[in-house]
């Protein structure tokens, strides 16, 4: 399967918020997409159901192929600790995923382009891969080339405080920032059921 590529509200309206960010047209919709969407009677999921929908409700809001997810899953279930933790830590610690969080783009199919395109470095290492694991205390800069683009200068300039997290840290000064440690599963802003995806692998 590709990645999806397809209308995100309609997919956002699906699972029933706004699983990409900010969606205005979302907003003005928030029931289920389809000509009926907003009057039928909604049937009660199985089990089954819903631990399928938190599962690609956090591949979909984080841009994983089903394999990409699969893998990095049987990663967080070999280690020691509560796996779905694990498995959202692996999640923040994607390239692609601190770099929008960081607020170098204003979404993670944006900052995957910018990582993809080597506008991003990993401690001074020009990077492409957007899949790409960070360790405490790695360093994420803009390439030099790419200081100036209209993208980047744009989405820095409307970074606010829903930007700042605590295991980053970002200096503007050197347009570079760190990952300072993984995160503790409360800190991540994500409305997705872990322990049903856990269920889900776990059958």
């Amino acid at each position: 399967m590709a990645r999806y590529t397809g209308p995100k509200t309609k997919k956002s309206r699906a699972f029933g918020e706004a699983i990409f960010g900010n969606d205005r047209a979302f907003e003005k919709r928030k029931y289920p997409p389809g000509q009926h969407g907003n009057g039928r009677r909604r049937k009660q999921k199985s089990d089954y159901g819903l631990q399928l929908m938190e599962k690609q409700k956090a591949k979909y809001t984080y841009g994983l192929l089903e394999r990409q997810f699969r893998n990095l899953y049987k990663a967080a279930n070999g280690k020691s600790g509560v796996t779905g933790e694990i498995l959202f830590q692996f999640l923040e610690a994607r390239l692609d995923n601190t770099v929008f969080r960081l607020g170098l783009s204003p979404t993670r199919s944006g900052a995957r382009q910018l990582v993809a395109h080597k506008h991003i470095m990993v401690n001074g290492v020009l990077t492409n891969i957007p899949s790409c694991q960070l360790r405490p205390g790695d360093v994420v800069t803009i390439r030099n080339k790419s200081k100036n683009l209209e993208v980047i200068t744009n989405s820095l300039s409307s970074k606010g405080d829903v930007r700042n997290f605590g295991w980053l840290e970002w200096n503007s000064a050197r347009g570079e920032g760190t990952f300072l440690a993984y995160p503790e599963r409360d800190a991540i802003p994500e409305k997705i059921n872990e322990q049903l995806i856990v269920e889900l692998y776990s059958k």
